[in-house]
C-alpha cells in the first residue's frame, strides 16, 4: 500500500497574520497552491507504484522522480512555513537560538540583513531558508530556487520564507522586498528554535 501525503492544518486562521499578509492570500496559497503540491507527490508515487507493478513499461521514470522532488519539496517546506508564522510574531529570538545566531553570524541584526538580502534576491520563484547544517553544526543561510534546486541535502530547515509570486502578489504587486520586510513581523521564533533543538538531537 502506498503511503500518502496529507495537507496539513493552519495552525491560526486565514486573517490571522492581516495586516501584513492578507486573509486572500492565506486562504490561495494554503488551500490551493499546498493542496496542489500535496496531490503532485502522492500522483508521483502511484506513477512509481504502477511502474513497479508493470516492470516500469509506460512509465517515464525520470520525469516522475522529478515531479516527486518537486512536490514533496514544495509540501516539505510549506509545511514548515505556516507554522513558522504566527499573529503578534516578529521580535527577535531568545535562548539556543539567540546564541547560535550570534555565534555564527555576529549579530541578529547581521543575519537579519543576510536573511533578508538572500530572500530578495532569489532568481525567479523559491525560498530564503535558515537551516541547520549538521556536518559543521552551524546555522547558515540559503537560497532555493523552485523547492528543490540549490538545495543542501544534509541541512535541516528551521526558518522559511516563501517568495514564490503566490505568497505576496495580491498584496504587494512586485514588490518582493516590501513582503520580505513585513514577514519578519509574523515570525513564530519559538517554532524555529524547536525545529533547531530538534534537528541538533
Amino acid at each position: 500500500m502506498v503511503k500518502k501525503y496529507s495537507l496539513p492544518d493552519l495552525p491560526y486562521k486565514y486573517d490571522a497574520l492581516e495586516p501584513h499578509i492578507s486573509q486572500e492570500i492565506m486562504k490561495l496559497h494554503h488551500d490551493k497552491h499546498h493542496l496542489a503540491y500535496v496531490n503532485g507527490a502522492n500522483a508521483a508515487l502511484d506513477k512509481l507504484d504502477n511502474g513497479r507493478k508493470n516492470s516500469w513499461q509506460g512509465v517515464d521514470i525520470k520525469a516522475v522522480e522529478r515531479d516527486l522532488s518537486f512536490n514533496l519539496a514544495g509540501h516539505v517546506l510549506h509545511s514548515v512555513f505556516w507554522p513558522n508564522m504566527k499573529s503578534g510574531g516578529g521580535g527577535s529570538p531568545g535562548g539556543k537560538l539567540a546564541d547560535s545566531i550570534k555565534e555564527d553570524f555576529g549579530s541578529f541584526d547581521a543575519f537579519k540583513a543576510q536573511f533578508g538580502a538572500a530572500a530578495k534576491a532569489v532568481e525567479g520563484s523559491g525560498w530564503g531558508l535558515l537551516v541547520y547544517d549538521p556536518t559543521s553544526d552551524q546555522l547558515i543561510t540559503m537560497q532555493s530556487e523552485k523547492h528543490n534546486l540549490l538545495a543542501s541535502q544534509t541541512s535541516v530547515p528551521l526558518l522559511v520564507c516563501d517568495v514564490w509570486e503566490h505568497a505576496y502578489y495580491l498584496q504587494y504587486k512586485n514588490d518582493r522586498g516590501s513582503y520580505v520586510d513585513a514577514w519578519w513581523n509574523v515570525v513564530n521564533w519559538e517554532d524555529v528554535d524547536k525545529r533547531l533543538e530538534k534537528a541538533r538531537q
